[in-house]
């Protein structure tokens, strides 16, 4: 199994908690109330938005 990596920006909210982009996937978006809760939803969402990108047989981002 090959493992991709990917950068990830994390913006932290006034209202509190962190908004997570990921620029090599556009629109893969998520939100953590914590630092921690941020990093696993952004698996996640990463982990989603790849899963969807192989059911439509389209080709997987790299971050470079």
């Amino acid at each position: 199994m090959e493992y991709l990596h990917y950068h990830l920006i994390f913006r932290s909210e006034s209202e509190g908690g962190f908004t997570v982009t990921v620029p090599a996937l556009p629109g893969c978006i998520t939100y953590g109330k914590t630092l921690a809760e941020a990093k696993a939803m952004a698996k996640d969402a990463i982990a989603g938005y790849l899963a969807s990108l192989r059911k439509h047989q389209e080709p997987i981002p790299t971050d470079n």
